[in-house]
């Protein structure tokens, strides 16, 4: 757990929210969340990593064991923990955590019940915020009750896109979400950019795809794109992000571009 002083900052400042969404699954949103999460802590930020998918993959992939954990996300939304008391420090200097179980999707449920469902997150988040310069939210890969908490709660949404075969499949649906949280609930939210992931220079297809999101997106795009790397692969199940697992593969290099990029958009 993390000790109270690491989180005592005098600093007005609220934190910049970015919610990484995609309601499409294995596009690399979570590796795109705890990687920008790392390589903004280097650059030194203090930054706080919302792990919001039933899955807990971003916890497990930043090496904290679940099954040790006794309160989680799950508990926050369901109000029975303060989101400070669950928050766990990493190995990593700056940058912290708040860890999920699969119980997550249970609480889902019982979320529906309650009055103020839509904004169960942003109200956990302001009691911590001003903690840290960034935070950044790892939703589900579904357009759910979480993900639209996900959206209430941030200030930006950061989209990655995997450069393949029905890329934009369901982006359309995800961009009319925002627009309908942005009108009833959220009227600040931006979409931050469009990460291609998976971005392979040696196929057409790739190529093609880039080139397809750009039309789409525009201006949008991120400069960075996301190689399909092995050490961007393998570096989760040894419970670090990429820049610490191998920092010269191009994987790491791509990532930390992305930071620098994140940095210069929310100015």
């Amino acid at each position: 757990m993390i000790e109270s002083e690491n989180l005592c900052y005098n600093d007005s400042k609220m934190a910049k929210v970015i919610c990484v969404t995609n309601q499409k699954g294995g596009v690399g949103k979570t590796t795109t969340a705890v990687n920008l999460g790392y390589f903004l802590a280097k650059d030194k930020f203090r930054v706080l990593l919302i792990d919001f998918d039933p899955q807990g993959n971003a916890t497990s992939g930043l090496g904290v064991d679940k099954n040790q954990l006794k309160e989680t996300m799950t508990e926050v939304m369901l109000g029975q923990a303060k989101l400070a008391d669950i928050i766990q420090s990493t190995r990593f200097k700056r940058l912290a955590i708040a860890p999920t179980t699969p119980q997550l999707a249970n609480a889902e449920v019982e979320m529906a019940k309650m009055n103020k469902k839509f904004v169960q997150l942003k109200t956990a988040l302001s009691e911590v915020s001003e903690n840290y310069d960034y935070i950044i939210i790892d939703s589900p890969p579904s357009l759910s009750l979480l993900t639209v908490n996900g959206m209430i709660g941030a200030d930006y949404l950061l989209l990655p896109v995997q450069t393949e075969f029905y890329a934009l499949e369901g982006v359309a649906q995800l961009l009319d979400s925002m627009m309908l949280v942005r009108k009833a609930m959220n009227p600040d939210l931006k979409l931050l950019g469009v990460l291609a992931t998976m971005y392979d220079k040696r196929t057409s297809l790739s190529a093609q795809v880039l080139v397809e999101i750009k039309r789409y997106f525009k201006d949008k795009v991120f400069e960075t794109t996301i190689p399909r790397n092995v050490r961007v692969a393998e570096a989760p199940s040894h419970g670090v992000p990429v820049g610490s697992y191998d920092k010269f593969s191009k994987g790491a290099k791509a990532y930390r571009a992305l930071a620098r990029e994140v940095e210069k958009r929310v100015e």
